[in-house]
């Protein structure tokens, strides 16, 4: 199974809460992750609220162009899991 995301939600604080097409669902904290030039904008509060569900691509898009893989969102939100357990 090509892993992908079904439903996208920005939080506050860089968040973003999400659902895999594999039944998984939680939220991500990218607050670490927002540097170089195309992320470094999304540190604006709006611009990272416009996070989407990009209906081709089927992960998170931005408003500026900025995107990023479902399996690093997926593995990310659950390393971020196994830290806070």
């Amino acid at each position: 199974m090509i892993l992908h995301t079904t439903e996208v939600t920005p939080l506050p604080g860089y968040r973003l809460a999400l659902r895999f097409n594999n039944g998984t669902a939680g939220e991500v904290d990218l607050s670490g992750e927002l540097d170089g030039e195309v992320f470094s904008a999304l540190l604006d509060p709006a611009m990272f609220a416009t996070a989407r569900q990009h209906p081709i691509m089927r992960t998170v898009t931005w408003a500026n162009g900025a995107d990023l893989a479902p399996e690093f969102l997926f593995e990310t939100m659950m390393a971020q899991r196994r830290e806070a357990a």
